[in-house]
């Protein structure tokens, strides 16, 4: 017999030994969209205080690599007494061979979850896993890990608190330290400041790859945002604004991913028309911002309200 000859396992084959040997259960989850079909595989261990998405498309080739590094991080935060954490990815209707991937990282790192969506958009990944998710605090950051990972604690700590209802990391504080290409850094300086002039946006960085939210928060505003894709992060932020919910800010570090699939300027094309969506909105007032605040912002007092706990970051 010739090595020509030699008879191969399908990936079909080697995916069913693969979940046989790890006892990786998959099964379908409803979904809020209709038609849109949700497989999820690995933990399903209630009670973790924090859920980090991780949204992918045709990631295969980085996504092992940066899913380990994230849990090696969370492994000696939680050695300092962080709060539980649970990391899911979710696929995107990839071509390649992320779901594989995924599904293999499930299958061996008790904190990985797996999630298989049959259409893109990671405005659609977050929407989807965010309202199935059971943790306090829902959080996402991008796959190339291009924040680092020691402003974690400082983005989740007054969520966890109660002290605020999302945060973001900001690329443009005074105090973060970026890298990245002019034509981007223009870019986003530009589309922020229309956000502020359009919309009177009080936040810096509408684009960041590194957010958190309440799932209170989360379970009002995700029902009114419409996008499926990039203006996704932006309908929420103004969603938030407008009902006048605490958003708190901090400096990241932040090195761009030079592979990135984002084509900055047709997403950039898409998101004017969304903040023209959302400036009619407004003007018509068709949305309930004021029962949003009433049911998140309890009246304040001060002589009740703790800081928000400060985490110590573990080395990245």
């Amino acid at each position: 017999m010739t090595i020509d000859n030699i008879p191969t396992m399908t990936d079909e084959r080697l995916d069913q030994k693969m979940q046989w040997q790890s006892g990786l259960v998959i099964k379908s989850v409803p979904t809020v969209e209709p038609g849109l079909e949700m497989l999820v595989a690995g933990t399903t261990e209630p009670g973790a205080d924090i859920d980090i998405i991780v949204p992918v498309y045709n990631e295969a080739h980085v996504l092992a690599a940066s899913v380990n590094r994230l849990n090696s991080w969370l492994n000696r935060w939680a050695a300092q007494g962080s709060p539980t954490t649970r990391i899911t990815i979710v696929d995107n209707a990839s071509t390649d061979r992320t779901w594989r991937q995924a599904r293999k990282l499930a299958a061996s790192l008790d904190r990985v979850r797996a999630v298989h969506l049959s259409r893109k958009g990671r405005g659609r990944a977050l929407r989807e896993v965010w309202t199935m998710s059971d943790a306090t605090v829902l959080s996402y950051m991008d796959v190339d890990l291009s924040t680092n990972l020691n402003a974690f604690p400082g983005l989740v700590a007054p969520l966890l608190s109660g002290h605020s209802q999302v945060a973001i990391g900001s690329r443009l504080d005074r105090r973060s330290r970026v890298i990245r290409g002019g034509k981007r850094e223009f870019i986003s300086r530009s589309y922020n400041h229309i956000l502020r002039l359009s919309l009177g946006a009080h936040f810096s960085d509408a684009q960041c790859g590194f957010k958190a939210i309440r799932s209170d928060a989360a379970a009002e505003l995700l029902p009114l945002i419409e996008d499926t894709q990039w203006f996704f992060d932006t309908e929420l932020l103004v969603l938030a604004d407008r009902a006048k919910l605490r958003i708190s800010e901090i400096p990241v570090d932040w090195v761009d991913d030079p592979d990135s699939r984002v084509n900055v300027t047709r997403t950039a094309l898409d998101d004017l028309k969304g903040v023209a969506r959302m400036e009619k909105n407004l003007i018509m007032g068709r949305y309930p911002l004021r029962r949003i605040r009433n049911a998140l912002i309890a009246p304040l007092d001060t002589s009740s309200v703790a800081a928000p706990p400060q985490y110590m970051a573990a080395t990245a």
